[in-house]
């Protein structure tokens, strides 16, 4: 067998000993991007290998899962993974998001103390070098707001399936208490709740920064049927939802290269024009976070439309230039 297949293979059997549920021939063909036959023939190679997997009857189809793990040899971790791990960490660290670091940096130690000495000593030096060689940009922008006793009440309430109630100092209706059903949390420049508020099926955020006194109460409350928190998120170009429309943006030449290679939103689509300009395609909501962006194009960007896109970039080009003619 290639080493590009037992790879495969072990990363198979990686997900069915990761799975408490196990995992159909489709899920596998869909985690591994390959079609159901050769997840058949990759089943039957972990199968072989791992005699301690179990099939599982799960009408109408059936699941295959590996109950009690891999040993710790077969799941050393490789230079690169602790490096990525460790640089995740320190990411949230200079972010200012303590309490998540810690939780990857306890990871981190848990996985180096599960490691045999062997492999350790072997891979030290190249991830020491590594982490030196390596650092994180931190981009200017608001200060993620991190309060670990709010995060847990919030993640026990999620889990739970129960309301929260807290007092939010920002919104139409600022110092008020609020009653929601939380939906998930959103983490970015600003750390956000998404949540409905009792009696409406419409999510909305909540800064996590200026949400105060958050309780768990005992009425049941979830995500209206169907809510998708990544769908919901990637609806808006950041994280203010409003409608959705149908952006349209022209990249003259001079900066057409960097459009190329730009992520403007998931739903994107690129076109080359004849004089050398890239027309940008999406949709989303989020107008004004959307024109603030535009501004960093300078002159080589042109709102084709929507209306409410230019408006918001007329609105943000007079209140720029009345304050700094004030000035």
């Amino acid at each position: 067998m290639r080493h590009d297949k037992a790879a495969i293979v072990l990363e198979l059997a990686r997900r069915m000993a990761a799975s408490a549920e196990g995992l159909t021939l489709d899920e596998m063909a869909r985690d591994l991007e390959v079609g159901r036959r050769t997840a058949e023939r990759l089943r039957d190679a972990v199968i072989y290998l791992f005699p301690q997997v179990e099939e599982v009857s799960d009408p109408p189809t059936k699941r295959w899962r590996i109950r009690d793990g891999l040993s710790a040899f077969q799941q050393a971790p490789t230079t690169t993974e602790l490096l990525e791990l460790s640089k995740a960490a320190e990411t949230l660290r200079r972010q200012g998001e303590g309490g998540r670091a810690a939780a990857l940096e306890t990871l981190e130690l848990k996985i180096r103390s599960a490691m045999r000495s062997t492999a350790l000593n072997r891979i030290a030096p190249d991830l020491e070098a590594l982490v030196r060689a390596e650092t994180i940009a931190v981009q200017a922008g608001p200060r993620p707001f991190e309060d670990e006793t709010t995060l847990a009440a919030i993640r026990h309430a999620i889990m739970a399936g129960l309301a929260i109630s807290f007092i939010y100092n920002r919104g139409s209706r600022p110092g008020e208490r609020r009653e929601v059903a939380p939906c998930g949390l959103m983490f970015g420049r600003a750390n956000y709740l998404v949540a409905a508020e009792i009696g409406s099926d419409q999510p909305k955020t909540f800064r996590l920064d200026s949400v105060v006194d958050v309780q768990v109460l005992s009425r049941p409350a979830g995500p209206p049927e169907g809510f998708d928190l990544a769908a919901f998120a990637n609806r808006s170009f950041g994280i203010y939802q409003d409608g959705v429309e149908d952006i349209v943006l022209t990249i003259a030449q001079p900066s057409a290269a960097e459009a190329r290679i730009w992520r403007f939103h998931p739903t994107q689509t690129l076109s080359d024009n004849p004089d050398g300009s890239v027309t940008v395609r999406f949709s989303a909501s989020g107008m004004r976070e959307l024109a603030w962006h535009l501004f960093t194009w300078g002159r080589d960007v042109r709102i084709e439309g929507p209306e409410r896109l230019k408006q918001a970039m007329a609105e943000a080009i007079g209140a720029a230039r009345d304050a700094h003619e004030a000035a």
